[in-house]
């Protein structure tokens, strides 16, 4: 029995007779670059998720560079980042030739510790790394902004991580890459009212990526902004700082334009998106219950308040040697998985110049060696659950 890790054919023939007419009326348009579908998915999710504008991009690399570029990041800045999260959080950061400071993860979300990015804050201001390690910098850096990632589908804890920006004076940039149509029931809502992912900070940023929990057929991805100025520099940057005219170019931008053909499908998916993650909802209920028997496993964990979408399934083992003993269960028994993620980004060859050392950031360095997935996606039966369960098992 072949088990898909992420089962994007079932879903297919879900939507099929959907995502086909979509493309066929962009292809018999013609207009395939800006076309009326970009516009019409821009005001559906912008109205999901709760806020008052959305951009389509090229990628949620691009959602995070547009981001950067719109609240004017750049040299001497420092960004609060993460360090266990996917490269494109702090790559576009360094690209902008900002200079992105790692700050630790808590151990039970894997989200960035709050408490750690109130110490990151005051070590920048000081420049005192007894407080917090920095990376090395040739001058003193601006503390700028914060990215939290709202990792494997967990919103970050944004109740805990705004009031430190509004304290500190810092942007934030809510990279849900892997989050959208989480939600969080935060104190002082209407009863039964819940924030979505992408509506916190000043810009949140998405990727429809085809793995992701909704996503494109290729690449794309989304900015939301609540603020009209924001939406226009977003606008410009996209399509190389474009002005009021073709060719009037204000500013530096670039190509991060949201493919039509790509828009049209993700109209298509977004009619079933609730209701997978309704599915996702159960198949994790199903997983909590199968895999609570078995001894020395972690399993995801999901604040009071708190949906996640589940985006991956990710499980804690005692120590890397477990992880081994239990990936090549997996292996043996025809199940796929993978580590998200085996090295965190202050020890990534890339980031070498910031001169992180191992034991800088402790918990995301241990969650990478414990760490291990496994198939999760809307379609996984009872049957294939267990299955899965089982080679765990031994």
């Amino acid at each position: 029995m072949s088990i898909p890790f992420i089962d994007l054919k079932t879903q297919y023939r879900r939507v099929a007779t959907e995502v086909e007419q979509g493309i066929q009326a962009v292809l018999a348009s013609g207009a395939y670059i800006n076309g009326p579908a970009v516009a019409r998915l821009e005001e559906r999710l912008a109205g999901y998720c709760g806020t008052r504008f959305a951009v389509g991009c090229a990628s949620g690399t691009d959602a995070l560079m547009m981001a950067l570029m719109a609240l004017k990041v750049g040299p001497g800045d420092a960004v609060f980042c993460p360090p266990f999260t996917f490269m494109a959080t702090a790559e576009v950061v360094a690209l902008l030739g900002a200079t992105p400071v790692f700050v630790d993860v808590d151990p039970a979300t894997c989200n960035i510790d709050p408490a750690q990015l109130k110490k990151a804050v005051r070590a920048v201001r000081s420049g005192d790394a007894s407080l917090h390690p920095l990376p090395q910098h040739a001058g003193k850096l601006t503390p700028k902004a914060v990215i939290p990632v709202d990792l494997f589908g967990l919103l970050a804890d944004y109740q805990a991580i705004l009031p430190v920006a509004a304290e500190h004076g810092l942007f934030v940039i809510e990279d849900a890459a892997q989050a959208f149509g989480a939600t969080v029931a935060l104190p002082g809502e209407p009863s039964g009212a819940a924030r979505r992912a992408c509506s916190f900070g000043q810009i949140g940023c998405t990727s429809f990526f085809p793995a992701k929990p909704l996503g494109c057929y290729g690449d794309g991805g989304m900015c939301f902004t609540d603020d009209p100025e924001l939406l226009e520099l977003l606008r410009s940057i996209r399509v190389h700082g474009q002005g009021r005219e073709k060719y009037d170019n204000v500013r530096l931008g670039i190509t991060g334009r949201l493919d039509t053909i790509q828009a049209a499908v993700l109209l298509a998916k977004f009619e079933i998106f609730e209701d997978e993650v309704r599915l996702r909802q159960d198949v994790a209920a199903r997983y909590a219950e199968l895999l609570g028997a078995l001894p020395g496993l972690t399993l995801p964990a999901v604040p009071g308040g708190h949906v996640s979408v589940y985006a991956q399934y990710c499980i804690l083992a005692e120590s890397s040697a477990h992880r081994q003993e239990l990936l090549d269960r997996l292996t043996k028994a025809g199940v796929p998985s993978s580590i998200y993620y085996p090295k965190p980004l202050h020890l990534q060859p890339a980031f070498a110049n910031l001169g992180y050392q191992p034991g800088s950031m402790p918990v995301s360095e241990a969650l990478a060696a414990r760490i291990f997935s496994i198939p999760m996606h809307p379609y996984l039966t009872v049957e294939t659950q267990q299955e899965i369960v089982n080679a765990l098992a031994g």
